[in-house]
């Protein structure tokens, strides 16, 4: 595997990327969560204001959704895209936000401080060279059935298009496994770590599809080595438009900040 630009060149080059005052890569335990979709001001605005009172660091929101099916809800577009940067300015939160097209690049970017390449587009290679070329630092999902070679192969392309400011999410991968929406595979936390010297990420939200396997595997996420956790919430997820199964409620979100806290002070 060629990695030119992202490869670990000793064993304390580790990448930190700075939005805002945030650092990712750093000491400081990142919790990025918001709504699968976003569906309305009152919706992301209580959702924001959730993320900030439990101590999050930055608040996610899809505005442009790939989904299986056509007829599924697919974003309020532009307009989800304004209300994210609305409610992330008011309770000043950064804000990160999936671009699917190329020709959307520019226009997400305008709204969001970190662009999100989805797992279905993870080897979308001309995305991936645009937003190489954007000026906004980039999370990349893990594709639903991509090696570690894969995945770090499309983050090269990312670099070589002048932009390394990459983190890596991990979101699980399909396998013969049903019970759980993906399998949630938490050693390539350790060997993205050994390997690059970029941040990365767990999605335990899309990497269980299970609201009550979330928390415990966000702390196994940490334990692992991330540097922070993205997870779903929602004000009611039993109305949620995308994703309900998956979101947390309000009061276990703010359980979940305490817990991960609590182990953020073990793990030291």
């Amino acid at each position: 595997m060629e990695l030119r630009l992202i490869n670990k060149k000793g064993y304390n080059d580790n990448r930190i990327i700075q939005v805002g005052d945030v650092e990712i890569g750093g000491s400081q335990l990142v919790v990025m969560a918001g709504p699968c979709a976003i569906e309305g001001k009152e919706q992301i605005f209580s959702t924001a204001e959730m993320v900030k009172k439990a101590g999050g660091k930055i608040l996610r929101g899809g505005a442009f959704k790939p989904r299986t099916s056509p007829y599924s809800f697919q974003g309020l577009g532009e307009e989800g895209l304004e209300l994210l940067k609305e409610a992330g300015a008011y309770y000043q939160l950064p804000v990160i936000s999936e671009v699917m097209d190329t020709r959307e690049v520019e226009v997400v970017a305008q709204y969001v401080d970190i662009l999100q390449i989805g797992a279905r587009n993870m080897q979308n290679y001309s995305l991936l060279r645009e937003v190489g070329r954007a000026n906004k630092p980039v999370m990349l999902k893990r594709g639903l059935s991509a090696t570690v070679e894969d995945w770090l192969l499309a983050a090269e392309y990312i670099a070589a298009g002048g932009n390394q400011d990459i983190i890596l999410c991990e979101r699980g991968i399909r396998t013969f496994e049903t019970y759980t929406r993906n399998t949630l595979d938490l050693s390539v936390v350790p060997i993205v770590k050994n390997l690059t010297s970029l941040p990365i990420i767990v999605d335990p939200s899309h990497g269980t599809g299970r609201r009550e396997l979330v928390i415990p595997m966000a702390k196994a996420a940490l334990a692992a080595g991330a540097d922070g956790i993205m997870v779903e919430i929602h004000p009611n997820p039993c109305e949620a438009l995308s994703d309900g199964p998956q979101s947390l409620e309000f009061p276990d979100f703010e359980d979940l900040m305490m817990e991960v806290h609590k182990l953020q002070e073990v793990l030291k």
